[in-house]
């Protein structure tokens, strides 16, 4: 911003951080309250005026809840149906039997890696999680290692894999063809997907949680192996059949798909219109719950029914405040102008040029939480240069999307959901479960960059 100082800048980001991680590890006041005292905090000692500051919080609630609350709302509504009509429970044992016992964090990941190509990973997650905690309850299996395994899945491709928006404008930025990034931005997501599920592996065993039988809440009992006994057993005719029980989370992803497809080849036409209209995600996943409503509480009455979707949307609640601040937060540390300052800082020094946009991106990452604004930030600055040097530009452009999985932390959207929604209320925890995680996978594709980098 005109008229301030980058040291200005930097001072407010810092007491603004610093200010958010006290009050959420050492204090009283909640996770959500903090994330707008950090961000008011960080506008003000920035230089921002204080009307910019109120208008950045608002505008970053808004458009983060515009984006995913709605499509959280619907689907932790479509989480409590799938487990009171037992759908999750068939889906659990469907997955058994196909995927085999002992694999199920793997089928979980791989599900992941490729749902998220088409669909935003915060999308997936909330879509898919009811499968993850089902398996738990069924196996005995922690959910953390499930859950983590899900969401690593999903935001490698998210961050990595073409057709997602960011990907693509870092293709574009670069130059470079989309099925190069495609191709290998697979071939980097495979090892960092593997060491994800490694983590969530030892994770399991140290933070051993599982759903409660009733429902409600976590319990945390003494470590156990999985229990497959009597898993995939089809005996009990109650539950929903398999195609009904998938049928709420398939047909959103397809239509989404759809909608990406379309989209993508610029058609037209009233058939498309309708096609891309119902494949929005918003549209697409309020669907699937009128499949679930209908095709899955039969045997409830209408305000049996009415009751299940109610206590979605109170467990929801928290997950959206949560979210939004985070997105308050990102949003003001943006429009201070910060991080843009340390990229363009960054920029000017004496880096191998390979590492320019990944050390930009992970910055950015760092500053203002949002993984598609830190990579297409990066490759807008670091493009010019690299197209002067001797870089392969497909593995810089890989580089500005690794950089941006950097240790996924308190204002990134995306983590609130991943932890709130697999019940990690400690800060500690939460950065264990998420932020580590992340930079596992971060650290795995710095390497296989530079390895690349070395080879080609």
């Amino acid at each position: 911003m005109q008229g301030i100082s980058g040291n200005q800048m930097i001072l407010g980001l810092i007491i603004g951080i610093a200010i958010l991680i006290v009050l959420i590890l050492k204090t009283k006041i909640h996770a959500f309250l903090a994330l707008i005292i950090a961000a008011a905090v960080t506008g003000i000692i920035g230089g921002m005026p204080s009307n910019d500051v109120l208008t950045s919080i608002t505008n970053g609630f808004g458009g983060t809840l515009g984006s995913i609350g709605i499509i959280i709302g619907f689907g932790v509504m479509m989480g409590e149906i799938f487990e009171a009509s037992g759908a999750a429970e068939r889906m659990a044992q469907t997955f058994i039997k196909k995927l085999g016992k002992g694999k199920e964090d793997i089928a979980l990941a791989i599900t992941g890696f490729l749902i998220s190509i088409p669909i935003f990973c915060d999308s997936g997650f909330i879509i898919l999680s009811p499968l993850a905690k089902a398996i738990s309850r069924r196996t005995k299996k922690s959910v953390i290692t499930l859950g983590v395994s899900l969401a690593a899945g999903l935001v490698i491709t998210h961050s990595l894999v073409p057709p997602t928006p960011g990907p693509v404008g870092v293709a574009g930025l670069f130059n470079v063809s989309v099925g190069s990034i495609i191709l290998w931005g697979i071939v980097l997501a495979i090892p960092m997907t593997i060491s994800a599920i490694l983590y969530a592996r030892y994770l399991g065993k140290k933070i051993y949680q599982l759903p409660a039988e009733d429902g409600e809440g976590w319990i945390r009992p003494p470590y156990q192996k999985p229990v497959y006994e009597d898993v995939d057993t089809d005996e009990n005719s109650e539950l929903p059949s398999t195609f009904m029980s998938f049928a709420p989370i398939v047909l959103p992803i397809i239509l989404i798909l759809i909608n990406t497809v379309l989209t993508a080849m610029k058609a037209t036409g009233p058939v498309v219109d309708a096609l891309i209209f119902l494949g929005s995600p918003v549209i697409a996943v309020g669907i699937g719950l009128i499949v679930a409503i209908y095709g899955l509480s039969g045997k409830y009455s209408r305000s049996e029914t009415l009751d299940l979707m109610e206590r979605g949307i109170k467990s929801a609640g928290i997950i959206i405040l949560v979210t939004g601040g985070g997105g308050a937060l990102g949003r003001v540390l943006r429009d201070s102008g910060a991080g843009d300052y340390i990229a363009q800082s960054i920029s000017q020094t004496s880096l191998p040029p390979i590492l320019l946009p990944f050390v930009i991106a992970s910055l950015l990452r760092l500053v203002q939480g949002s993984g598609t604004v830190a990579m297409i930030t990066s490759a807008s600055i670091t493009a010019p240069i690299i197209a002067t040097l001797n870089v392969n530009p497909v593995f810089a452009a890989l580089a500005a999307c690794t950089g941006s999985l950097v240790y996924s932390y308190f204002n990134d959207s995306y983590y609130w959901v991943v932890t709130r929604t697999l019940g990690i209320r400690e800060a500690k925890e939460q950065m264990r479960v998420w932020s580590v995680t992340t930079t596992i996978i971060w650290a795995v594709g710095f390497v296989e960059l530079l390895i690349l980098n070395a080879i080609f």
